[in-house]
């Protein structure tokens, strides 16, 4: 088992920047690949981020790709998700998920996900 708790959301003005951080306790967090979600209000979660266990790939959605940086630190166990140069339409509930194995897009297949923390961007 692993708890992942999101903490770094808020209101924020189009073009601002966010981090969002992912802590995770219970299992050896390096052990986990890490992404990042989003959802809007009325719409499915889709994937934005992942980072493999090492740290040493990542992976965007084409939406987010140059304003968004997925990062961990494994002696703090802790994911990070760097948000730049914020616009409306990246408001969401943000989740945190983690999942053995490789970095995918579908939800589904994330074992442990967090109980997420909300963007709204006004503009």
């Amino acid at each position: 088992q692993v708890q992942l708790v999101e903490s770094g959301g808020g209101l924020v003005q189009a073009g601002g920047s966010l981090r969002l951080s992912c802590a995770a306790s219970g299992r050896t967090f390096s052990i986990y690949a890490m992404g990042w979600f989003r959802q809007a209000p009325g719409k499915d979660r889709v994937f934005v981020a992942g980072i493999t266990q090492s740290g040493g790939s990542t992976s965007y959605a084409d939406s987010v790709k140059g304003r968004f940086t997925i990062s961990r630190d494994n002696a703090k166990n802790t994911a990070y998700l760097q948000i730049y140069s914020l616009k409306p339409e990246d408001t969401a509930v943000y989740y945190c998920a983690a999942r053995r194995f490789s970095v995918v897009l579908t939800p589904d297949a994330y074992e442990y996900w967090g109980q997420g923390t909300q963007v709204t961007v006004s503009s």
